[in-house]
């Protein structure tokens, strides 16, 4: 009988002190997992928050939590949102409705913790992308966007290899593609490495395509925050920078907007800012072979360029 009692109540003991120790040791904020038929998400925000600025992280994953987590701390509320790869979740991002993000925000509104009049949408590369194309749809709902490493226009799912082989829009409302710029898949090579740029170079070289994709960032409702390094080696994300900031001035935009690039800096400037990472390459499967590909910026680049821009998101945020 005390071996009996000895071997159950080692364990206990043990599982209640990692409890204790865990929840003594945990300085940030635990999610709310938000696993509905309409859609999923972590949902961090402070006991005592109450009608505060919320941000909506496109995407989700470990980014996302970091983010959600990050403004949850500085007593806002973060909503890290994944919408492919997952169960329950489309397996590609491609043919994405935005209804999913629309269910997402309906339920944030009835949350006490959120002001339904402060709802931001916050991505980065292709999460960017989606992140303008939703500020720019659902005008009554969100009132500001945020992206890193930005798109200027709604891109075909092609542009992702793991994507299937017919072209498809990768966005959908009620039923409709949001319009796009097709595109071959990219080709690999010989070498093991490949370039992306010109891959992207080349669709917008496409005038008429690029300008019937364009998102009309003119329509978001409120002020609108873009980040981009100039060493972009992954997509020209300044230029794409640049093309959100001629539209809106061609349409006579009057919403808070910046436009803000950073010297010595690449793709990857939306990561942990604490982070003081070196690697400078990525892989790239294209059929069946991996392939590298160059980042941009450089080490002390990208890390300045991250804290900077962490200290302007807050800032930004603040004034929402």
């Amino acid at each position: 009988m005390k071996k009996y009692i000895a071997f159950i109540g080692i364990p206990a003991f043990l599982i209640i002190g990692y409890l204790i120790a865990d929840s003594l040791l945990f300085t940030g904020i635990k999610p709310l997992i938000v696993n509905q038929d309409s859609f999923q998400a972590n949902y961090f925000a402070k006991e005592s928050t109450k009608s505060k600025t919320t941000v909506v992280l496109i995407g989700g994953g470990e980014w996302g939590d970091y983010w959600a987590q990050e403004f949850a701390k500085k007593g806002m509320v973060g909503l890290s949102i994944p919408y492919s790869g997952r169960d329950g979740l489309p397996k590609l991002p491609e043919e994405i409705e935005l209804e999913y993000f629309e269910n997402a925000i309906n339920w944030l509104k009835k949350q006490p913790e959120v002001d339904p009049n402060r709802i931001v949408v916050m991505g980065a590369s292709r999460n960017a992308e989606l992140a303008l194309i939703l500020a720019s749809t659902f005008t009554k709902s969100i009132s500001g966007a945020v992206a890193y490493a930005p798109s200027a226009v709604s891109w075909s799912n092609t542009v992702l290899p793991y994507n299937s082989d017919q072209l498809k829009a990768s966005w959908k409302y009620k039923g409709l593609d949001i319009p796009y710029v097709p595109m071959a898949k990219i080709k690999g090579s010989d070498s093991k490495k490949i370039e992306m740029l010109d891959y992207w170079k080349t669709g917008l070289s496409k005038t008429d395509l690029v300008a019937q994709a364009a998102i009309k960032v003119e329509n978001i409702n409120g002020p609108i925050l873009l980040f981009s390094g100039n060493d972009d080696k992954v997509w020209p994300s300044s230029r794409m920078a640049d093309m959100i900031a001629q539209r809106l001035a061609v349409n006579s935009s009057k919403n808070s907007f910046q436009n803000i690039k950073y010297d010595n800096a690449g793709h990857n400037i939306s990561t942990n800012p604490e982070s003081h990472s070196n690697y400078s390459t990525n892989t790239i499967q294209i059929d069946g072979k991996a392939y590298e590909y160059e980042l941009g910026g450089t080490e002390q680049g990208n890390f300045k360029a991250k804290q900077d821009a962490k200290i302007k998101l807050m800032d930004f945020l603040t004034k929402i």
